[in-house]
């Protein structure tokens, strides 16, 4: 990983993860079945890349801080559901088992409800002026609704064994929908909560689309190339699904090549923000990356 990014990385991911452990539950409070399972879910070792977006976009305040550890838990609630076996029925996630396996479904549905109001509530109660918090809950909001998140998963569902006849359409709205939607609305938040003009959160904006692109088209890529020890996770599904990903409509080497024009169109965008340097070194640590 470049240096600077990590450096970076380093300083912040650890006040990321005690803002997650003051926002959750204590074990001891009751029901304490559930409220083991949010702090399995939460704390498995993941590389918190939207909230350490919303925190560089944010300029580092202490409110950004907060809203990054919002959307992680929206983002968590996402993984724990996602993982059912009635989606994509997965043993691990971050190379531990699901929560589904740790404890049973029903556990996991409530854990992941549980996760997605938290980090709603408390973004509702961010310190901004005006209306700003109501703003970051709008934000957030639609980036998880049917128009983003949940929309992109159901449509991937049904892409299933059962490819659309556009393929290629199909593929960059599911994927702008399912991972991209809340990547971008990580990098907005951020903004938001400096108050940044409708001209930088238009920058934003367009960068979070690429680096929720670079993000995807990167885990399509991994899936057929990584291990499940280095993944973390169950490698090899999406082929054996015959889901609709980037390496299974246009291989590998064409891929790679979308990736690195997409990686392009991001450098470009983050060239004249504030700390540019980190966030060229983590547009390349996204193509770069093996996990």
């Amino acid at each position: 990983m470049p240096s600077s990014f990590a450096s970076w990385s380093a300083e912040f991911r650890p006040r990321v993860e005690a803002e997650l452990d003051e926002l959750l539950p204590a074990v001891e409070e009751s029901p304490r079945r559930l409220h083991e399972a949010l702090r399995h879910a939460v704390f498995a070792g993941g590389k918190r890349v939207r909230p350490l977006l919303t925190v560089l976009a944010g300029a580092e305040t202490r409110t950004a801080l907060r809203a990054g550890a919002c959307v992680e838990l929206i983002h968590t609630y996402s993984l724990v559901h996602d993982d059912l076996p009635a989606l994509d029925d997965d043993d691990l996630r971050r190379g531990r088992p699901t929560v589904h396996r740790a404890y049973d479904e029903a556990t996991a549905i409530l854990t992941g409800d549980s996760l997605l109001t938290l980090g709603l509530s408390t973004l509702a109660a961010l310190p901004l002026e005006s209306a700003g918090a109501a703003r970051a809950v709008a934000l957030v909001g639609e980036a998880i609704g049917t128009r983003g998140m949940i929309g992109g998963q159901m449509e991937d569902l049904e892409a299933e064994k059962n490819w659309p006849s556009e393929p290629e359409a199909a593929l960059e709205r599911i994927h702008r929908l399912k991972t991209g939607a809340l990547l971008v609305a990580s990098v907005r938040l951020g903004g938001l909560c400096q108050g940044v003009s409708e001209a930088e959160d238009t920058r934003l904006r367009e960068l979070g689309e690429r680096v929720g692109l670079l993000f995807q088209i990167g885990d399509d890529i991994l899936d057929v190339e990584g291990t499940s020890e280095s993944l973390g996770k169950t490698a090899g599904k999406d082929a054996a699904s015959e889901k609709l990903t980037y390496p299974g409509l246009y291989g590998l080497d064409e891929s790679r090549r979308l990736r690195s024009a997409v990686h392009a169109e991001a450098l470009d965008r983050a060239a004249t923000l504030p700390q540019a340097e980190i966030w060229r070194d983590f547009l390349d640590f996204l193509v770069e990356r093996s996990s």
